[in-house]
Formats: C-alpha cells, sequence, structure tokens
C-alpha cells in the first residue's frame, strides 16, 4: 500500500497537475480524437532521406507542403521553432511533411537554413505524386481541403493508434470547440492552441508509460 500511495504521490499527482495547468487554452482533460484510425502512409512512399518513416507507434505532427515550398517557408519555419524543438527530445515524438515529387531541391534548401539552428533528427519529408497526396488527404475525414497546390498551412496532430487528435465536443466549461488542425502562418496559433494540445498528448503519454513501467515493477 505505501509503495502504491509513493508511486502517486511521486509520478501520477504531479503529471495530473502537469495537464491542468499545461491546459490554460485546451479546456479538454485529454485530447479528444477528431477522426479515428486514419491510414497508415503507403509503403511505396519513400522520405527523402532514405529513412523508413511511419506513423503507427509515432506521435506525429503531419503536415502537406504543396508544390510552391518557397511560399511555405515560413510556415515550416514557425512549426520548427514553435513546436518542433521544444519537444523534439520526447521519445517517439517527429514532425512528417508529405510533398509531391519534384519539391526535393527546394526542401533541401529549406532544411540546410534550418539546421543552422535545430537538430532536424526526427524531421522527415515523404514524397507522392500530387494525386496520390490528395486522395490520402480525403482519408483523414477533415472538414478543410488541399489548396490547387496540394498542400495546406494546416497541421495534424496523430497520436501513436493513428487517431487525429485535436477538439471536438464540450471542453470542462461546457463549451462546443471543434478543431482538427493549426494554422502554421499563425505564430500565435502554434504558440498558443498547438503548443498547449501537444503538452496534453505527451503528458497522456507520460502518464500511460509510467503506469506500464509501474506494473511491471509489480510484476516482476
Amino acid at each position: 500500500m505505501k509503495k502504491v500511495l509513493l508511486f502517486i504521490a511521486l509520478f501520477v499527482i504531479p503529471i495530473v497537475a502537469y495537464l491542468f495547468f499545461a491546459s490554460g487554452v485546451n479546456s479538454f482533460i485529454k485530447l479528444p480524437v477528431v477522426t479515428e484510425n486514419i491510414p497508415e502512409m503507403p509503403a511505396n512512399w519513400q522520405s527523402m532521406s532514405g529513412t523508413e518513416v511511419q506513423l503507427k507507434n509515432k506521435i506525429t505532427i503531419l503536415g502537406f507542403t504543396g508544390n510552391d515550398i518557397e511560399y511555405v517557408e515560413g510556415n515550416i519555419t514557425n512549426l520548427a521553432h514553435k513546436i518542433y524543438d521544444k519537444n523534439k527530445d520526447f521519445v517517439d515524438f517527429q514532425v512528417v511533411y508529405i510533398a509531391p515529387k519534384g519539391t526535393e531541391e527546394a526542401i533541401n534548401h529549406v532544411q540546410q537554413q534550418l539546421q543552422k539552428n535545430i537538430d532536424l533528427k526526427h524531421w522527415y519529408y515523404v514524397m507522392a505524386e500530387p494525386d496520390e497526396i490528395k486522395e490520402y488527404y480525403k482519408k483523414l475525414g477533415l472538414v478543410a481541403n488541399l489548396d490547387k497546390a496540394y498542400g495546406t498551412p494546416t497541421v495534424y496532430i496523430i497520436d501513436k493508434e493513428l487517431n487525429l487528435r485535436g477538439r471536438k465536443g464540450k471542453n470542462k466549461k461546457g463549451e462546443e470547440e471543434y478543431r482538427e488542425g493549426y494554422n502554421t502562418i499563425s505564430a500565435a496559433d502554434l504558440h498558443n492552441e498547438m503548443a498547449d494540445d501537444v503538452k496534453v498528448i505527451l503528458a497522456e503519454y507520460r502518464l500511460a508509460l509510467k503506469k506500464n513501467n509501474k506494473k511491471e515493477n509489480i510484476t516482476n
């Protein structure tokens, strides 16, 4: 009994408190599921780095660059500084951009600029044909659509079980909320809403990891 109380004091209470205080903008205790069981990226899609990239068992920020990389360079930079750099050391956290084939050179330029200040070891670009990107995006079950360049300034949070997470339903205040993604054009949107929601989902997994470790220790 003492071990259980000690575990609660050391691990559960701090994480619950973290979730409470981190949710100044996000009034949900747990980040809701917007779309369940989105599809894994097709096996024939290759990353620019040659690294095998999958969404399953990862906490992913998923984006779609579109054809005009120069146009979205500022959006990518915002995401890198406001969200990725602050969370890149969390186990199984990654950023994945799906980009049209033929944009590799422009993407390399953006990456070279970012690498001057940020370690991009968990940041990936996966290349696909434009029509394939359009079809994949439809399967995310979202209200929004891709633009004519097969891109969007909006990025999405995908959990380890391939659920797209956001804000849906009534929050703790009883107010209806709906948010399926986060606008990378707006530094304020990333710094406030998205940063807050990422904190919540990472805290969820930290708590789950602590519980699993405790069960294993008790069993052993």
